[in-house]
């Protein structure tokens, strides 16, 4: 027990050691704050750049939204039948693959609607519309140390941007403020490419089915000024593609300026249905592990692994012995009264019934010298009046009891069934006296039992 108690405390001295060492090394990470240059676009942000604000605007006025945290092939299966607005802002964390950009295009042709917010937008995500190419620019770059949270430094020199034509984008909209590092968009039209097998096969698929809808492909333009376009949409296949060029618009710094949040409901609600926001590029994919992202920045993990390569070491090191061999410790397994079954036998084998006598009344007695209150080497007679007098024990029959344990012990004959006889005399006095169950008999009894 006491080997285990010093590898507990060992252990828990160690770990304590572990948690010390850790908490002082930790070096908590310099908050940065957040800006435009880096700028967060997930819905889980709720700092300036963050679209946490609006999505829970969306969220608690009814509307039917979610946080698409797959990889967009899944767009074009069960769960992207579901979803009719697919909203994509800013500058992602992980880029859209090829295969990615291809599904999110066959789902739009299919019928679906995608939002894209962004200053610089994936030129694969905008395809051509039949002959219209589209391409946007930056008024302005943003600082790395702007503030983001400072609306007046987002929008210094910007002039709010009315409508170009009324339309269900621009229901309800009197004005809007851009930030001034917004981007433009501009439509270009292309020259008629000479007919030829390359040409028609390439371009025949978008235009029968713009003919089948009876809806031009060419972009409108929602909101502009003399730079160019900040909103515009156009068809694709069966479905929309709708571009905002400033994400400050619906973001948490700029949505609350002038009709920024009816332009952002207008985006997402014109179409009724789900409307999903793409978290998986933004870093927040299902597939990252959230207990490890909980404790990130935080000594717990370092500690857990530390934790847990100890008790592998511990595991390793069970049977692996770090010093010189020693015997095993020995232990006498025999009772203290096998002991005495012994004597016993080899004294009635030698007929020594003058041994057995004196061994047990040498201890009487000493016991009985004790009770009086004299001396051991005391005379019988004394020993045995001083005894009467204090119990109610007879002092000529203690007297010569007595006497015939010591003739006996000093020699005289004697027989078994004599020496039984006054063994048997003795434990009557030490029960009569209550001097025979001593500690000593108590613990051989329990150990006989």
């Amino acid at each position: 027990m006491r080997s285990r108690l010093t590898i507990i405390l060992t252990i828990v001295v160690i770990l304590g050691l572990l948690v010390i060492l850790n908490t002082v090394t930790y070096v908590k990470e310099q908050k940065i704050n957040d800006s435009e240059f880096t700028a967060n676009r997930s819905t889980y942000h709720s700092g300036p750049t963050g679209i946490r604000a609006f999505y829970d605007l969306l969220s608690e006025s009814g509307h039917r939204v979610m946080r698409w945290r797959e990889p967009a092939e899944k767009l074009t299966g069960p769960d992207g039948a579901k979803v009719t607005t697919f909203v994509v802002i800013g500058a992602t964390q992980l880029p859209f693959t090829k295969d990615e950009t291809a599904s999110v295009l066959r789902w739009v042709r299919d019928g679906g609607q995608l939002v894209l917010i962004d200053r610089e937008p994936d030129p694969q995500l905008l395809p051509k519309s039949e002959r219209w190419l589209i391409s946007s620019h930056h008024l302005d770059t943003p600082a790395f140390d702007l503030d983001a949270s400072d609306t007046k430094l987002m929008t210094a020199g910007v002039h709010a941007l009315k409508p170009t034509q009324p339309t269900l984008l621009t229901q309800k909209i009197e004005s809007v403020m851009p930030s001034r590092f917004s981007a433009r968009i501009k439509a270009v039209g292309l020259k008629p490419e000479p007919k030829g097998r390359h040409s028609v096969e390439s371009n025949q698929p978008e235009i029968v089915e713009a003919k089948n809808q009876q809806v031009s492909p060419a972009p409108v333009a929602h909101i502009s000024d003399s730079d160019g376009a900040l909103l515009i949409d156009y068809t694709y296949g069966q479905g929309r593609i709708t571009l905002l060029g400033d994400p400050f618009l619906i973001a948490n710094n700029g949505i609350s300026l002038n009709d920024n949040l009816q332009l952002g409901l207008n985006l997402v609600t014109h179409v009724d249905g789900l409307i999903a926001f793409d978290e998986y590029h933004q870093g927040r994919g299902i597939t990252q592990n959230e207990f490890a992202s909980y404790f990130s920045g935080t000594p717990v993990l370092p500690i857990a692994a530390q934790i847990i390569l100890l008790i592998l070491f511990v595991i390793w090191t069970r049977a692996k012995r770090f010093a010189r061999p020693l015997p095993l410790p020995f232990t006498d397994r025999r009772s203290s009264l096998e002991f005495v079954a012994s004597m016993s036998e080899l004294q009635e084998r030698s007929k020594a019934y003058d041994l057995a006598v004196e061994n047990i009344y040498s201890r009487t007695r000493r016991v009985l010298a004790r009770y009086a209150g004299v001396d051991y080497n005391s005379s019988r007679s004394e020993v045995a009046q001083r005894v009467a007098a204090r119990s109610t024990v007879d002092a000529q029959q203690l007297e010569t009891l007595m006497r015939q344990c010591e003739e006996t012990i000093n020699g005289a004959p004697t027989s078994w069934r004599q020496a039984v006889d006054m063994v048997r005399r003795l434990r009557e006095v030490e029960k009569t006296l209550g001097l025979r169950m001593r500690s000593r008999d108590v613990r051989q009894a329990a150990e006989k039992i």
